[in-house]
């Protein structure tokens, strides 16, 4: 998982997309509804502002809204191009297994990730490692950032984690000019981990440097 991050950060796992969500699903039949420890959560869940909740197919009209803006897609693993392709790859079970809605007053001004990951352990122990981390990601509307929403948003995120979900560790990576992202990252708590040189290729700007930042359960603090 690579730099896919705020537009704030973080890009579900690689699905694989059609050249039209309606063909694919035509030729192939439906996908199979992916399972995720979020479905076992009660949703909505409420901060002090805002709702979140589990993703649905028809939430994608409205991060479209803000998916399609430059300032969210700069720094982001995928950009689509239209409409039709960013569909195909948030109705995706996979995407919509790991993706939760933040609501403003009823409003769609973000998402969210939680994509629960296996550990590394040695192959005697690795039952004990499968999942038992997350990694993190979010992205916000540029018309609604700099009001604290997405730091109120993350700090749930991570609380889902460590309480609802009872992992141990949860991640987060950027590129290293994505200053916005691991400010955040610091803002709520999580220390860095990881600094790498020029180890990523962004689509217009080359190689750059990446960061990355953790948070165990035992440091965390609510």
């Amino acid at each position: 998982m690579r730099r896919g991050q705020v537009a704030m950060a973080g890009d579900p796992p690689a699905a694989v997309i059609p050249a039209t969500g309606q063909q694919a699903q035509s030729q192939a039949g439906p996908e199979p509804v992916a399972s995720s420890p979020l479905d076992a959560l009660s949703w909505p869940v409420r901060t002090a502002r805002l709702h979140l909740r589990a993703a649905v197919a028809d939430d994608a009209e409205a991060v479209w809204g803000f998916w399609q803006l430059e300032a969210v897609t700069r720094w982001v693993t995928r950009a689509p191009a239209t409409f039709e392709e960013h569909r195909a790859v948030f109705v995706s079970p996979a995407r919509l297994a790991t993706t939760l809605i933040v609501e403003l007053e009823g409003a769609v001004i973000g998402d969210l990730m939680i994509n629960v990951e296996d550990a590394w352990a040695q192959a005697e122990v690795a039952e004990q490692a499968q999942g038992v981390q997350a990694e993190l990601g979010w992205f916000l509307h540029p018309d609604h950032t700099g009001r604290g929403y997405a730091t109120e948003a993350v700090r749930e995120l991570i609380r889902i984690c460590f309480t609802d979900l009872a992992l141990r560790r949860v991640t987060a990576n950027c590129f290293a000019e994505n200053e916005a992202s691991w400010r955040l990252m610091e803002r709520v708590g999580m220390r860095r981990e990881l600094y790498t040189v020029r180890d990523s290729l962004h689509r217009s700007r080359g190689w750059l440097d990446g960061m990355g930042y953790a948070l165990l359960a035992d440091e965390w603090q609510p």
